[in-house]
């Protein structure tokens, strides 16, 4: 009994020396971010670059969801898997990335997922971001640069077990997107605006339609009842719409069907605001797909 005993605790040991191990390895990835290739931009403050930043910012890139409606920062987590992670407060207010920030540090977090002190940023979808021309990449910061400053302090960044396991090891690519990102072929040349198929892979990325609609487009299934965010290839619903049937679905919320979108779940609102020459790009390009099975 006593031999028993002792190699139970002995596994026991064992299995607490790793656990320590892999907290501080899942840690360490976290807290240290690779380094990677990075393309500043040229960041001009004129009237016209700060109006298209705003445009992405609100309309498209949807930065107030996770960032606040005065981009002053939101709570993630807060002790939930012993960790605590906020979204940061954007502005140049007390507590503000904004007043510290600089251009290369703005295209290091949003195209690389790098924050500006070395981290890997964590649920900030750089992955669809590295997609951002120069040009359209530049008036985003510009506007982020100027917009009204809110005090708002957050604590920064704390990743405790079973967190430092869970997103530094087990989820590491789910939580952060700096694997999945080309980092030597971000930016670029602006995509020219038009009703193509080819402008509307650009706006699909830029408006992360992935991250709900999946990597393919053939949607997300849920745990219950319908996936949330359903095909949008030509093999789901969409393969019965015509062009007018999604536009005005975007603009209205409702389906051909007559079912409501959902506003938590399709921020079709905001993407209302498009102009048509946006909808109709985006339109070409889901139709331009294969006609893919929902995903399973």
């Amino acid at each position: 009994m006593k031999r028993v005993l002792k190699w139970i605790g002995i596994v026991l040991a064992v299995l607490l020396v790793a656990v320590v191990i892999l907290h501080f390895v899942g840690k360490s990835r976290l807290n240290n971010a690779p380094e990677v290739v990075t393309k500043p931009v040229t960041v001009t403050m004129d009237e016209t670059a700060v109006a298209r930043g705003e445009y992405l910012v609100n309309t498209v890139s949807q930065c107030r969801f996770c960032h606040g409606d005065q981009l002053e920062g939101e709570i993630f987590l807060d002790g939930d898997l012993g960790s605590y992670v906020a979204a940061p407060n954007l502005t140049s207010g007390q507590g503000g990335i904004g007043a510290t920030y600089t251009d290369a540090d703005w295209e290091r977090a949003l195209r690389h997922g790098i924050g500006r002190d070395n981290r890997v940023l964590m649920i900030m979808p750089s992955n669809f971001y590295a997609r951002y021309s120069d040009a359209d990449l530049a008036g985003l910061i510009a506007y982020l640069k100027q917009v009204p400053p809110v005090d708002s302090n957050w604590e920064p960044r704390h990743m405790g077990f079973p967190g430092t396991l869970i997103g530094g090891l087990l989820a590491y690519d789910d939580l952060t997107r700096i694997n999945s990102i080309d980092h030597t072929a971000v930016g670029g040349k602006s995509v020219p605006e038009g009703a193509t198929a080819e402008y509307g892979a650009y706006m699909v990325s830029i408006a992360m339609c992935g991250e709900c609609h999946g990597a393919n487009l053939a949607g997300i299934v849920g745990e219950d009842g319908p996936p949330p965010g359903p095909n949008l290839t030509p093999g789901g619903e969409l393969g019965d719409w015509t062009e007018a049937d999604f536009i005005n679905t975007i603009r209205t919320g409702e389906t051909p069907a007559g079912r409501q979108l959902s506003r938590d779940l399709m921020p079709w609102p905001a993407f209302s605001q498009m102009s048509d020459t946006e909808l109709q790009a985006i339109w070409a390009y889901l139709h331009s797909l294969p006609a893919l099975p929902d995903n399973s």
